[in-house]
């Protein structure tokens, strides 16, 4: 099946196979991206919620880090996400 197979047979809610394929489809070559929460869940159409259950999802099973990125003002910005490369995908 290639890349996802183990995305596929993981019991991963729909939700969180969602936004990593999302996540994956925005990643540079070093499985880095920084969309919005926001942008996620209008993309996707799915509430903003559901994107941040989602991603606490997939960091428990260990498919993706979460970064807090901040502005020079000391404000928060938009998390860096790191797709973790699975054994099998």
């Amino acid at each position: 099946m290639g890349y996802f197979s183990s995305l596929y047979s993981s019991e991963l809610p729909h939700r969180a196979r969602a936004v990593y394929m999302y996540l994956h489809d925005r990643a540079d070559k070093d499985g880095k991206c920084y969309p919005a929460i926001g942008t996620i869940a209008k993309e996707l159409k799915l509430s903003r919620s559901t994107v941040k259950r989602a991603i606490a999802d997939l960091e428990k099973s260990g498919r993706l880090r979460k970064e807090q990125r901040w502005r020079e003002n000391g404000g928060k910005s938009s998390n860096l996400y790191y797709l973790v490369q699975t054994d099998s995908g």
